[in-house]
Protein backbone atom coordinates (compact mmCIF):
# COMPACT_ATOMS: atom_id res chain seq x y z
CA UNK A 1 0.00 0.00 0.00
CA UNK A 2 2.78 2.43 0.94
CA UNK A 3 4.66 1.77 -2.31
CA UNK A 4 1.47 2.27 -4.34
CA UNK A 5 0.85 5.60 -2.59
CA UNK A 6 4.44 6.71 -3.20
CA UNK A 7 4.17 5.78 -6.88
CA UNK A 8 0.95 7.80 -7.15
CA UNK A 9 2.54 10.80 -5.44
CA UNK A 10 5.52 10.54 -7.76
CA UNK A 11 3.29 10.39 -10.83
CA UNK A 12 1.44 13.51 -9.69
CA UNK A 13 4.60 15.42 -8.83
CA UNK A 14 6.46 14.49 -12.03
CA UNK A 15 4.67 17.00 -14.22
CA UNK A 16 6.58 19.37 -16.42
CA UNK A 17 4.89 22.47 -15.01
CA UNK A 18 6.05 21.56 -11.50
CA UNK A 19 9.58 21.04 -12.74
CA UNK A 20 9.47 24.34 -14.62
CA UNK A 21 8.19 26.15 -11.52
CA UNK A 22 10.94 24.69 -9.34
CA UNK A 23 13.47 25.44 -12.06
CA UNK A 24 12.35 29.07 -12.34
CA UNK A 25 12.64 29.56 -8.58
CA UNK A 26 16.08 27.91 -8.46
CA UNK A 27 17.31 30.51 -10.98
CA UNK A 28 15.91 33.46 -9.05
CA UNK A 29 17.94 35.72 -6.79
CA UNK A 30 15.72 34.72 -3.86
CA UNK A 31 16.86 31.10 -4.11
CA UNK A 32 20.40 32.11 -3.11
CA UNK A 33 19.30 32.06 0.54
CA UNK A 34 18.79 28.29 0.26
CA UNK A 35 22.38 27.52 -0.73
CA UNK A 36 23.63 27.07 2.89
CA UNK A 37 20.66 24.78 3.61
CA UNK A 38 21.51 22.53 0.64
CA UNK A 39 25.19 22.52 1.55
CA UNK A 40 24.38 21.31 5.08
CA UNK A 41 21.64 18.88 4.05
CA UNK A 42 23.71 17.08 1.41
CA UNK A 43 27.17 17.66 2.90
CA UNK A 44 28.38 19.27 -0.31
CA UNK A 45 32.18 19.73 -0.49
CA UNK A 46 32.16 23.48 -1.11
CA UNK A 47 35.95 23.65 -0.82
CA UNK A 48 36.16 22.07 -4.29
CA UNK A 49 34.04 24.78 -5.91
CA UNK A 50 35.56 27.36 -8.22
CA UNK A 51 34.10 30.20 -6.10
CA UNK A 52 32.95 30.82 -2.54
CA UNK A 53 29.27 29.88 -2.19
CA UNK A 54 28.37 33.52 -1.44
CA UNK A 55 29.49 34.50 -4.95
CA UNK A 56 26.85 32.37 -6.69
CA UNK A 57 23.82 34.32 -7.91
CA UNK A 58 21.22 31.60 -7.31
CA UNK A 59 20.72 28.02 -6.20
CA UNK A 60 20.90 26.86 -9.82
CA UNK A 61 24.11 28.83 -10.35
CA UNK A 62 25.60 26.98 -7.38
CA UNK A 63 24.41 23.55 -8.52
CA UNK A 64 25.92 23.98 -11.96
CA UNK A 65 29.21 25.18 -10.43
CA UNK A 66 32.60 24.45 -11.92
CA UNK A 67 35.45 23.14 -9.80
CA UNK A 68 38.87 24.52 -9.00
CA UNK A 69 41.56 23.43 -11.47
CA UNK A 70 43.03 20.03 -10.61
CA UNK A 71 40.09 18.80 -8.56
CA UNK A 72 39.37 15.97 -11.03
CA UNK A 73 42.61 14.60 -12.52
CA UNK A 74 41.99 12.21 -15.41
CA UNK A 75 42.95 8.60 -14.69
CA UNK A 76 44.33 7.87 -18.12
CA UNK A 77 45.90 4.85 -19.75
CA UNK A 78 46.15 3.88 -23.40
CA UNK A 79 42.72 4.17 -25.07
CA UNK A 80 41.01 4.91 -21.74
CA UNK A 81 37.28 5.42 -21.28
CA UNK A 82 36.73 7.66 -18.25
CA UNK A 83 33.67 8.46 -16.19
CA UNK A 84 32.02 11.61 -17.51
CA UNK A 85 30.58 12.47 -14.08
CA UNK A 86 30.82 12.16 -10.31
CA UNK A 87 28.29 9.42 -9.61
CA UNK A 88 27.31 6.10 -8.11
CA UNK A 89 27.32 3.17 -10.52
CA UNK A 90 23.70 2.00 -10.53
CA UNK A 91 24.30 -0.70 -13.14
CA UNK A 92 27.13 -1.92 -15.36
CA UNK A 93 27.41 -4.80 -17.76
CA UNK A 94 27.24 -6.16 -21.29
CA UNK A 95 24.30 -5.24 -23.48
CA UNK A 96 22.55 -8.46 -24.49
CA UNK A 97 20.82 -8.48 -27.89
CA UNK A 98 19.96 -4.81 -27.56
CA UNK A 99 18.92 -4.94 -23.90
CA UNK A 100 20.61 -3.32 -20.92
CA UNK A 101 20.06 -5.87 -18.16
CA UNK A 102 19.11 -5.56 -14.50
CA UNK A 103 19.03 -1.85 -13.80
CA UNK A 104 17.57 -2.05 -10.29
CA UNK A 105 15.68 -5.19 -11.33
CA UNK A 106 14.45 -3.83 -14.65
CA UNK A 107 15.70 -4.40 -18.19
CA UNK A 108 15.91 -1.57 -20.73
CA UNK A 109 15.84 -2.03 -24.49
CA UNK A 110 18.08 0.23 -26.55
CA UNK A 111 15.14 0.87 -28.86
CA UNK A 112 13.25 2.61 -26.05
CA UNK A 113 16.28 4.24 -24.41
CA UNK A 114 17.61 5.66 -27.70
CA UNK A 115 14.17 6.51 -29.08
CA UNK A 116 14.49 3.98 -31.94
CA UNK A 117 17.53 5.77 -33.36
CA UNK A 118 19.39 4.02 -36.20
CA UNK A 119 22.47 4.28 -33.96
CA UNK A 120 21.12 1.53 -31.69
CA UNK A 121 22.35 -1.14 -34.12
CA UNK A 122 25.94 -0.26 -33.15
CA UNK A 123 25.32 -0.94 -29.46
CA UNK A 124 23.30 -4.16 -29.46
CA UNK A 125 26.20 -6.18 -27.99
CA UNK A 126 28.15 -3.34 -26.43
CA UNK A 127 28.61 -2.37 -22.80
CA UNK A 128 26.66 0.04 -20.63
CA UNK A 129 27.06 2.02 -17.41
CA UNK A 130 24.22 3.71 -15.53
CA UNK A 131 25.68 6.56 -13.44
CA UNK A 132 23.48 8.30 -10.85
CA UNK A 133 24.26 11.84 -9.69
CA UNK A 134 22.91 12.71 -6.23
CA UNK A 135 22.20 16.29 -5.10
CA UNK A 136 25.60 16.19 -3.35
CA UNK A 137 27.53 15.53 -6.56
CA UNK A 138 29.25 17.86 -8.97
CA UNK A 139 26.71 18.27 -11.78
CA UNK A 140 28.76 18.94 -14.88
CA UNK A 141 29.24 16.25 -17.53
CA UNK A 142 32.56 15.80 -19.34
CA UNK A 143 33.65 14.00 -22.49
CA UNK A 144 34.48 10.34 -21.69
CA UNK A 145 36.61 10.09 -24.86
CA UNK A 146 38.32 12.38 -27.33
CA UNK A 147 36.20 12.57 -30.44
CA UNK A 148 33.65 14.43 -32.53
CA UNK A 149 29.91 14.73 -32.32
CA UNK A 150 28.10 12.55 -34.83
CA UNK A 151 24.60 13.47 -33.76
CA UNK A 152 22.67 15.02 -30.90
CA UNK A 153 19.06 14.18 -30.09
CA UNK A 154 16.75 15.77 -27.53
CA UNK A 155 13.83 13.55 -26.50
CA UNK A 156 10.98 15.13 -24.58
CA UNK A 157 9.59 13.06 -21.74
CA UNK A 158 8.59 12.87 -18.11
CA UNK A 159 10.61 13.98 -15.10
CA UNK A 160 10.37 11.00 -12.77
CA UNK A 161 12.98 10.61 -10.02
CA UNK A 162 16.00 8.52 -11.00
CA UNK A 163 17.06 7.64 -7.46
CA UNK A 164 16.83 4.10 -6.06
CA UNK A 165 13.09 4.38 -5.45
CA UNK A 166 12.33 5.69 -8.91
CA UNK A 167 14.45 3.10 -10.72
CA UNK A 168 13.12 0.24 -8.61
CA UNK A 169 9.41 1.03 -8.33
CA UNK A 170 8.60 3.15 -11.39
CA UNK A 171 8.33 1.51 -14.81
CA UNK A 172 11.14 2.18 -17.31
CA UNK A 173 12.10 5.55 -15.88
CA UNK A 174 15.28 5.90 -17.97
CA UNK A 175 13.28 5.40 -21.19
CA UNK A 176 10.33 7.60 -20.19
CA UNK A 177 12.18 10.64 -18.88
CA UNK A 178 13.49 13.55 -20.91
CA UNK A 179 16.84 12.73 -22.52
CA UNK A 180 19.63 14.53 -24.33
CA UNK A 181 21.78 12.05 -26.26
CA UNK A 182 25.22 12.79 -27.69
CA UNK A 183 26.82 10.28 -30.07
CA UNK A 184 30.60 10.72 -30.16
CA UNK A 185 32.94 9.06 -32.69
CA UNK A 186 36.39 8.06 -31.42
CA UNK A 187 39.36 6.17 -32.87
CA UNK A 188 37.74 2.74 -32.48
CA UNK A 189 34.06 3.43 -32.94
CA UNK A 190 31.38 5.34 -31.11
CA UNK A 191 29.99 6.03 -27.63
CA UNK A 192 26.55 7.32 -26.67
CA UNK A 193 26.27 9.68 -23.70
CA UNK A 194 22.61 9.58 -22.65
CA UNK A 195 21.80 12.37 -20.20
CA UNK A 196 18.52 11.59 -18.42
CA UNK A 197 16.47 14.35 -16.78
CA UNK A 198 14.82 13.86 -13.41
CA UNK A 199 12.21 15.28 -11.06
CA UNK A 200 12.85 18.99 -10.43
CA UNK A 201 15.60 19.03 -13.06
CA UNK A 202 14.37 21.84 -15.26
CA UNK A 203 16.76 21.23 -18.12
CA UNK A 204 19.87 19.54 -19.48
CA UNK A 205 22.19 21.97 -21.21
CA UNK A 206 25.23 21.71 -23.45
CA UNK A 207 28.17 23.68 -22.09
CA UNK A 208 28.60 25.16 -25.58
CA UNK A 209 26.01 24.42 -28.26
CA UNK A 210 28.50 25.26 -31.02
CA UNK A 211 31.10 22.69 -29.95
CA UNK A 212 31.31 19.54 -32.07
CA UNK A 213 34.67 18.08 -31.00
CA UNK A 214 36.00 17.34 -27.55
CA UNK A 215 39.24 16.28 -25.96
CA UNK A 216 38.80 13.72 -23.21
CA UNK A 217 37.68 15.46 -20.02
CA UNK A 218 36.38 18.60 -21.77
CA UNK A 219 33.22 20.21 -20.44
CA UNK A 220 30.33 18.66 -22.40
CA UNK A 221 27.06 19.50 -20.63
CA UNK A 222 25.44 19.98 -17.23
CA UNK A 223 22.34 19.08 -15.26
CA UNK A 224 20.33 21.58 -13.27
CA UNK A 225 20.10 19.53 -10.04
CA UNK A 226 20.80 15.78 -9.99
CA UNK A 227 20.12 13.08 -12.53
CA UNK A 228 21.62 10.11 -14.39
CA UNK A 229 23.96 9.45 -17.30
CA UNK A 230 23.77 6.22 -19.28
CA UNK A 231 27.09 5.62 -21.06
CA UNK A 232 27.05 3.09 -23.92
CA UNK A 233 29.98 1.69 -25.90
CA UNK A 234 29.81 0.23 -29.39
CA UNK A 235 29.74 -3.56 -29.71
CA UNK A 236 33.14 -5.23 -29.46
CA UNK A 237 35.10 -2.05 -28.67
CA UNK A 238 35.40 -2.03 -24.86
CA UNK A 239 36.94 -3.97 -21.99
CA UNK A 240 35.75 -2.86 -18.52
CA UNK A 241 38.19 -2.17 -15.72
CA UNK A 242 38.28 -5.22 -13.41
CA UNK A 243 36.56 -4.78 -10.08
CA UNK A 244 34.11 -2.00 -10.93
CA UNK A 245 30.58 -2.96 -9.89
CA UNK A 246 27.16 -1.50 -9.08
CA UNK A 247 27.22 0.45 -5.83
CA UNK A 248 30.72 1.82 -6.40
CA UNK A 249 31.18 5.59 -6.44
CA UNK A 250 33.33 7.18 -9.13
CA UNK A 251 34.61 10.67 -9.79
CA UNK A 252 34.77 12.39 -13.14
CA UNK A 253 37.99 11.14 -14.74
CA UNK A 254 37.92 7.70 -13.07
CA UNK A 255 39.01 4.95 -15.46
CA UNK A 256 36.07 2.78 -16.50
CA UNK A 257 37.95 0.56 -18.93
CA UNK A 258 39.83 0.41 -22.21
CA UNK A 259 38.64 1.01 -25.76
CA UNK A 260 39.90 -1.36 -28.42
CA UNK A 261 39.54 -2.03 -32.16
CA UNK A 262 36.47 -4.03 -33.06
CA UNK A 263 37.31 -7.64 -33.95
Amino acid sequence: MAKTLLRLMTELSSRKWISRTVGAFSKSRGSKAFIPYFVRTYDIPVQEAEKDWKEYRSLNDFFTRKLKPGMRPLELSEHALISPVDAKITAAGPISAGTLLNVKGQNYTLAELLNHSPHLEKYKHGYGFVLYLSPRDYHRIHAPVSGRKIESEHIKGKVYPVNDFGLTHMRSVLSRNERLITYIAHDYGEVAVVKVGAMNVSSIQYADTDTSTWAQGDDLAYFEFGSTVVLLTQSGTFEPKPGLQPGDSVKMGTLLGRLKPKN
